[in-house]
């Protein structure tokens, strides 16, 4: 961000994770891999507006509140997911609710504990949290029926073109500042939406929303990690409790629901 904004950041990166995974696409279609129909045009379309809502909404809420902030009201989404599914007949079990509170208290913990106040970008930030839930149990719910592959590279090319429309209309585009932000943008273009988010889509095939939602609310554990190895920012005692409470809120979920299965195939 101390080089281009944060609309021409998503519109290279998602251009660059639809790159990385168009071959493979037409690869699969070519030799007929996969058995599920393409995603319909108006469906992939929903997908990538809903992931390009939550992605700009967190990044605007981000000029105005703190990124501990940013990080526990953006992890929210863990709570409003299940929320969500109760509306569409999509019920879950007391070990995903208990998780879920786990999750949540271990994201506080994590992130918020030193703010006092609510910040005016929270309530922006919250927005975002509430598409990234619909994105969550939209994918579930596309995934049944659709490829996975193409739903991805639909949804990133458009998440793509319309964060470049956003930043030819906001912000100013300068191919230096790109150049100064190529390692970031690789990464977040390659590793991130090209492996991580195309990973998501293909995981949600079989995995219960909550307990997806409840697994990716552990970036905020492998960002302390992270920061610890990679940026020697101190490892506190309140960020190792709370990356407990989150690891303890998956294996809680996951075992609420493998016991679900075992009983089922009895």
């Amino acid at each position: 961000m101390a080089y281009i904004g944060p609309f021409l950041f998503n519109a290279v990166r998602f251009a660059l994770g639809t790159a990385v995974i168009l071959p493979f696409m037409f690869v699969r279609r070519r030799k007929r891999i996969s058995s599920r129909p393409g995603v319909p045009p108006w469906k992939g379309l929903l997908a990538g507006l809903v992931l390009f809502a939550g992605a700009s909404l967190q990044q605007a809420g981000l000029v105005y509140t703190t990124a501990g902030n940013a990080g526990f009201v953006t992890g929210l989404y863990v709570v409003i997911v299940p929320i969500l599914g109760i509306f569409s007949g999509q019920f879950s079990g007391r070990r995903t609710w208990l998780g879920v509170f786990l999750a949540t208290a271990g994201m506080y913990i994590m992130t918020a504990a030193d703010s006092s106040r609510m910040a005016s970008g929270d309530l922006i930030v919250f927005a975002g949290a509430v598409f990234w839930a619909i994105h969550i149990q939209l994918i579930s719910r596309l995934m049944k029926r659709y490829d996975a592959i193409v739903l991805a590279s639909v949804q990133f090319a458009l998440c793509s073109l319309l964060s470049l429309s956003g930043a030819i209309l906001t912000e100013k585009i300068h191919l230096s500042g790109i150049k100064l932000a190529a390692v970031p943008i690789l990464y977040g273009g390659i590793v991130s939406v090209g492996i991580a988010y195309t990973l998501q889509v293909i995981a949600q095939k079989k995995a219960h929303p909550a307990h997806a939602a409840i697994i990716m609310s552990l970036e905020a554990v492998f960002a302390l990690i992270g920061g610890w190895i990679l940026l020697k920012e101190p490892l506190t005692f309140r960020g190792t409790f709370g990356g407990f409470l989150m690891l303890a809120a998956m294996m809680v979920s996951s075992t609420g629901q493998r016991r679900k299965r075992s009983t089922t195939g009895l």
